[in-house]
């Protein structure tokens, strides 16, 4: 019985002393155990908790459902009571939340992890209010919505677990400021001297409460942003493209990939980029104003039309983010408006585009110009030439690609932000919009780059390239 007692003393001496083993500890009995992002989560975690982190602030920016809040807003303060046992002084937390429903439902959550594992922690609940509790040893827990109410409280530690409720919030400035100013007025104003400070969330936005802070403090702040899919220099050490959580079997990783899939036939990698990618857009690029883009039921008739291609031959394997080959017809009206007819946009192999390439010819009918990318060197001039014999019978136009592809965006900008661009309405719209509404700072192109060589091809006096038989025969 001596060696037991002896036992259970020295397991939870080490509970209290390490993180990492409280929860492998408290989340065996559901059968989970810490991935590698949670590991690398816990380690900066247990540094906050014994003084050694780098900075008294750290912000933590991880996808939706990568258990985050399990790790920062449930069991680290839970442990953390534990931790600081033998403290004479009073630990107090202060955890907050979009909202007070939320805030109190982790309350709930924390002092569940308490009574499981009240043994080897080394205390109980005192109270047990989801409102506010006081353990056996002295330390107190005030959970809290942003923008409520904490005066009267000091805190130890405070944490701020998921402050924008929505994408709603998050684009409206009002709600922007009143978040910035509940933590500068009141939560900072709440701190013991060198209490550390956790800011746990999803970027929604370039300017939320994280943005914010980046913007103003950045030297305050460590900041452990982990993607949904690697870049490079991933802090997990990551290869560029490789999911988050792909390292047991709760399949999170899968669902990333579904989840990135969708946004993309959805139009919708703003939300992507930041919800997922940490990397928040701004609504409006850096040169297109996509809100001038005006979606009609359907094309008017008359004027002259073309089909550009931006091509690219790789599919999506694995963990693999390709660019998409994509062909847009537009049509230039006779009063000078613009009307994007139709968008075919895949991945797919040398063959796939190759007969996506002919397929959509077929389709246009010969009246529609194909123009064609041609890429520096001979293998450009020996594509452009297959290409070209294969589309015997249709007008074909190439040119290379010359100067950057902002500076060969700019003049269909120019035309798009004073309202001369139409869409026909169809499933390509959302897409489309997204990819110019985040160009150039977004991760895709090759829609901006096909409309760029399209817009050209209209616009040029010079003109691209014409293949005739007669150049044919002198390559």
């Amino acid at each position: 019985m001596q060696i037991t007692d002896e036992l259970d003393h020295a397991e939870a001496a080490l509970i209290r002393k390490s993180f990492l083993v409280f929860c492998i500890h408290a989340l065996a009995p559901v059968g989970q155990a810490p991935a590698a992002h949670h590991r690398f989560l816990i380690a900066k975690l247990q540094d906050i908790a014994d003084g050694a982190a780098p900075k008294k602030r750290t912000m933590v920016c991880l996808p939706p459902g990568s258990a985050k809040t399990t790790y920062v807003s449930r069991l680290f303060p839970a442990w953390y009571f534990g931790h600081r046992i033998n403290d004479r002084a009073t630990t107090s937390i202060i955890a907050a939340s979009h909202t007070a429903d939320l805030a109190e439902s982790i309350s709930k959550d924390v002092q569940n992890y308490v009574r499981d594992n009240e043994d080897q922690l080394g205390y109980g609940l005192e109270t047990e209010s989801v409102a506010g509790w006081i353990t056996t040893r002295r330390g107190n827990y005030k959970p809290a919505g942003v923008g409520g109410p904490i005066t009267g409280r000091r805190a130890d530690l405070a944490i701020i677990d998921d402050p924008v409720k929505d994408r709603q919030t998050a684009d409206s400035e009002a709600d922007r400021n009143r978040v910035w100013n509940w933590y500068s007025s009141t939560l900072r104003t709440r701190l013991k001297p060198g209490a550390p400070v956790l800011l746990v969330m999803t970027r929604w936005h370039e300017d939320d409460l994280g943005g914010r802070l980046l913007k103003y403090q950045p030297h305050l702040w460590d900041v452990v942003s982990i993607p949904a899919q690697a870049v490079e220099n991933d802090p997990l050490g990551r290869e560029p493209g490789e999911w988050l959580w792909g390292d047991d079997t709760y399949n999170y990783a899968e669902e990333l990939r579904h989840a990135k899939s969708e946004a993309e036939i959805n139009g919708e990698m703003r939300d992507w980029s930041a919800l997922y990618q940490q990397n928040p857009q701004p609504l409006e690029g850096a040169l297109f104003k996509a809100v001038f883009l005006q979606v009609i039921p359907e094309a008017p008739v008359g004027g002259r039309d073309v089909r550009a291609w931006d091509i690219a031959a790789t599919k999506q394997v694995g963990t693999k983010d390709p660019d998409w080959t994509v062909g847009i017809r537009l049509r230039r009206m006779y009063d000078g408006r613009f009307v994007v007819v139709n968008v075919v946009r895949f991945r797919g192999g040398p063959d796939e585009v190759e007969r996506a390439i002919l397929n959509t010819a077929r389709q246009d009918g010969p009246g529609v110009t194909v123009g064609l990318p041609q890429d520096p060197g001979q293998a450009g001039k020996a594509q452009v030439l297959y290409f070209t014999r294969q589309l015997a019978g249709y007008r074909v136009e190439s040119s290379p690609e010359s100067g950057d592809k902002t500076e060969r965006a700019a003049p269909v900008a120019s035309q798009v932000n004073v309202g001369n661009f139409f869409l026909v309405n169809a499933a390509w719209n959302a897409p489309f919009i997204n990819e110019f509404a985040s160009f150039p700072s977004g991760t895709k192109d090759d829609q901006v780059d096909a409309l760029s060589r399209a817009f050209m091809m209209l616009t040029a006096k010079a003109g691209p390239k014409i293949i005739s038989d007669e150049l044919l025969r002198a390559l």
